[in-house]
């Protein structure tokens, strides 16, 4: 295991097969990491929430980011916006493995001490698919993060996502895919369960989760 960024080519045995088939990525020839790369070999839970998000679904975002860190669920996902950064800070308080895709390259990215720490421990990935030469977060790169991320997940949870929004039409076509979406069943994510998405409650959701990963 390596604390400086390593990349795999496509080619390599390690390379994850997910991104083999391109369906929401794209072409996808090599990837950078650093940290644990076996954590790929988990069964990861896709953890979405976007920065405009209505105040009850905050909430239970925060509830479910602590019963995941709880039930020991591997998750993946950018951590980029507020509600998830905060997200982050308690899952990674636990001790179930995490993946964080930045929307950078991620080569000459400074990790903070406490990332550094649970790389070495083998419970954290930093993972991209972005070259060294993309220094700075964008919005192309943040969507394009999110199907990467997406498609490295065998099932997604998405916290609320605005009718007719991109992270909407995403979790269009990752359901396309065959891959199941979660959200919380509320008022606001109506819209997400019409189009194919599971409404549920954190203990149910979570209840589920650990289920499918015995």
């Amino acid at each position: 295991m390596s604390l400086r960024a390593s990349f795999i080519e496509s080619t390599s045995p390690a390379f994850p097969s997910a991104l083999r088939n391109g369906a929401l990525l794209g072409s996808c020839s090599r990837i950078w990491a650093i940290g644990n790369i076996e954590i790929l070999k988990a069964r990861l839970l896709g953890f979405f929430c976007s920065a405009q998000c209505p105040g009850n679904a905050i909430l239970q975002t925060y509830d479910l980011a602590r019963a995941l860190r709880d039930a020991g669920i591997p998750i993946i996902g950018g951590f980029h916006s507020s509600i998830e950064k905060e997200c982050l800070e308690l899952l990674l308080r636990g001790t179930p493995p995490v993946v964080i895709c930045p929307p950078r390259g991620i080569e000459e990215m400074r990790l903070p001490a406490s990332w550094r720490t649970l790389c070495a421990e083998g419970r954290l990935l930093v993972l991209s698919p972005f070259a060294p030469r993309h220094r700075r977060p964008t919005a192309a790169l943040a969507e394009q993060r999110n199907r990467f991320a997406a498609t490295l997940a065998d099932e997604i949870f998405v916290a609320h996502a605005g009718a007719g929004s991109r992270t909407e039409q995403l979790c269009r076509e990752i359901m396309a895919q065959g891959k199941q979406v979660y959200t919380f069943a509320l008022p606001e994510n109506r819209h997400l369960v019409q189009c194919g998405a599971i409404g549920q409650s954190v203990p149910d959701l979570v209840a589920g989760l650990r289920q499918r990963r015995l």
